[in-house]
């Protein structure tokens, strides 16, 4: 009997009927039968399934308009949906003076590139 070789994958699933998403970790088995011809098994928890790449089946719902990812997106989602909301960065107003107007605001120089690399710039001879 020749060894078998074992290989640990994991995939994150999400269905795209109802939104439930999973991870799931497999030993792929490879073996090879009696006629020399090489195959593989799934196996999760000791039992044999059905390849996740094949047709995978929403535990939620029995669709199978399934989404396969990378392992950890599933967990990240959910980790982020846990986290405070922070807004967007991005521009920010900056608060007014105590009586400014909005005619009588200081004036604000706004930096862009060439501004900031003007020193750098030699002079044509």
């Amino acid at each position: 009997m020749s060894e078998i070789a074992v290989v640990h994958e994991s995939y994150s699933f999400a269905c795209m009927r109802c939104g439930h998403g999973w991870e799931q970790s497999y030993e792929i088995e490879h073996h090879v039968d009696a006629d020399g011809r090489e195959f593989v098994q799934y196996v999760v928890s000791g039992q044999v399934v059905p390849s996740p790449l094949s047709r995978p089946t929403c535990s939620n719902c029995d669709n199978h308009v399934v989404r396969i990812m990378r392992p950890g997106r599933v967990a990240s989602a959910r980790d982020a949906a846990h986290r405070p909301h922070q807004p967007p960065a991005g521009p920010v107003q900056a608060p007014e003076a105590e009586g400014e107007t909005e005619g009588e605001q200081q004036d604000v120089h706004h930096w862009h590139l060439s501004d900031l690399l003007h020193p750098f710039q030699r002079k044509a001879s």
